[in-house]
C-alpha cells in the first residue's frame, strides 16, 4: 500500500489529491484546493501553500508526492510564479521526507486520458471515472488527482505493486 499526494501547483490555487494505491488499484481519499488571497504578497501566498501542504502531509501521512513538471510559459512572470509555488511544494515534501516524483503535463494527460493534449474537461471526466467519484472534482483538484494516478500507474516500473 502506498499513499500518494498529487499536487497541481499554482500561485493563486494549488490543487491537491490524495489516493491510496493497493494491488495496482487506486482508492480515493481526498482532494481539494489551497486558495491564496489574491491581494496577499508573494511571500504570504507562498507561506499559505507551505502551511496548507504541511497540514495535508500531517493529516494523510503520504509516502510519496507526485507533481507536474514545469513547462515553459509564454509569459515569463507566470513561469516565475509557478516556479516559486513548485519550489515551496518540493521543499515542504523534502522536509517531510517524502519521495518526490515529477511528470510532464503531457505524460499525465497521456496516462490518465490516453491523449497527451487532452482538455481539462477530459481530465476531470477520466479522474471521476477512474476513481469512481460521485461528481466531477474542481479542475485544479482533478489535475492533482491525475498526477497522483499517473504515479500510481508508474509504480510497477519502479518496483512497487
Amino acid at each position: 500500500m502506498v499513499i500518494i499526494l498529487g499536487i497541481d501547483p499554482g500561485s493563486r490555487i494549488t490543487g491537491y489529491g490524495v489516493i491510496e494505491w493497493v494491488n495496482r488499484k487506486a482508492r480515493y481519499i481526498d482532494s481539494g484546493c489551497i486558495r491564496m488571497d489574491v491581494k496577499a504578497t508573494t511571500g504570504n501566498r507562498l507561506k499559505t501553500i507551505f502551511e496548507g501542504l504541511d497540514q495535508l502531509i500531517g493529516l494523510y501521512k503520504p509516502d510519496q508526492l507526485s507533481i507536474e513538471q514545469v513547462f515553459i510559459h509564454k509569459n515569463p512572470q507566470s513561469a516565475l510564479k509557478l516556479g516559486q509555488a513548485r519550489g515551496v511544494v518540493l521543499c515542504a515534501a523534502a522536509l517531510a521526507g517524502l519521495e518526490i516524483h515529477e511528470y510532464s503535463a503531457t505524460r499525465i494527460k497521456q496516462t490518465v486520458v490516453g491523449n497527451g493534449h487532452a482538455t481539462k474537461d477530459q481530465v476531470q471526466h477520466m479522474v471521476e471515472h477512474l476513481l469512481k467519484l460521485n461528481g466531477r472534482p474542481q479542475a485544479d483538484a482533478a489535475d492533482a488527482l491525475a498526477a497522483a494516478l499517473t504515479h500510481g500507474f508508474h509504480l510497477p516500473l519502479v518496483g512497487v505493486k
